[in-house]
């Protein structure tokens, strides 16, 4: 809603200073992700991502070089979606190719990033920012998913506000897996395929969140 109007579609006399996401320029393409932590699993989050950091620093160049890790704080709500405890929260972006079947840089270190964020920690989303498979598992992570089920049926008896993705997230259906799922981050890969492997990008476990299974690129596999 935010990106409606006028910053939306640009004068065509004006294309220069037009928003990074009017539909008719190439601009900002990037992911961002969210991982809201509870307060105490934080540090260990850290401690592995800069483990993860010295194995290769300048894997870490694909995030974005203004913010890196941004990182803000959320105290502990009622809401039904809300936190049910003091919660640590971390943003990072990173590069996306125009092309969605194109692999990104370092796609397999921020894939891990995401994973163990995730799974390790047990990281909840954030609901209008992550990828698909930052959702797997969301329902058993809101102790009052059950109520906000209620409520919204109860609200919305018609399903109005009801969608594919909606559906997938909240009655938790497993994701699907076609080729290149991963690279979008519609899944989880478990074989070759679900990356690149025509552009050397195989389905691997991660370096240091070893149940982690990333896109990690190798050479001697590029076609």
């Amino acid at each position: 809603m935010q990106t409606s109007g006028s910053c939306l579609h640009s004068p065509s006399s004006n294309i220069l200073s037009s928003c990074a996401w009017d539909p008719r320029i190439k601009g900002l393409f990037f992911y961002e992700t969210t991982a809201i932590f509870p307060a105490p699993k934080f540090r260990d989050f850290i401690l592995d991502v800069k483990k993860l950091r010295d194995l290769k620093p300048e894997n870490f160049c694909g995030i974005d070089i203004y913010n890196g890790f941004l990182i803000r704080f959320i105290k502990s709500s009622e809401a039904y979606l809300g936190q049910s405890e003091d919660s640590v929260v971390v943003d990072f972006n990173y590069y996306r190719a125009d092309e969605p079947s194109t692999p990104r840089l370092n796609q397999d270190i921020w894939d891990e990033v995401e994973q163990m964020a995730f799974f390790k920690y047990g990281a909840k989303p954030h609901w209008a920012k992550n990828r698909k498979l930052a959702f797997t598992g969301v329902q058993q992570k809101y102790p009052k998913m059950s109520k906000f089920l209620l409520a919204k049926r109860q609200l919305d008896p018609q399903d109005m506000f009801d969608s594919q993705w909606s559906d997938e997230i909240l009655l938790g259906k497993e994701l699907a897996k076609d080729d290149g799922c991963a690279l979008e981050g519609q899944c989880i890969c478990s074989e070759d395929r679900h990356c690149s492997p025509a552009k050397g990008y195989l389905c691997k476990p991660g370096l240091v969140y070893n149940k982690a299974m990333v896109c990690r690129y190798t050479e001697s596999s590029a076609q």
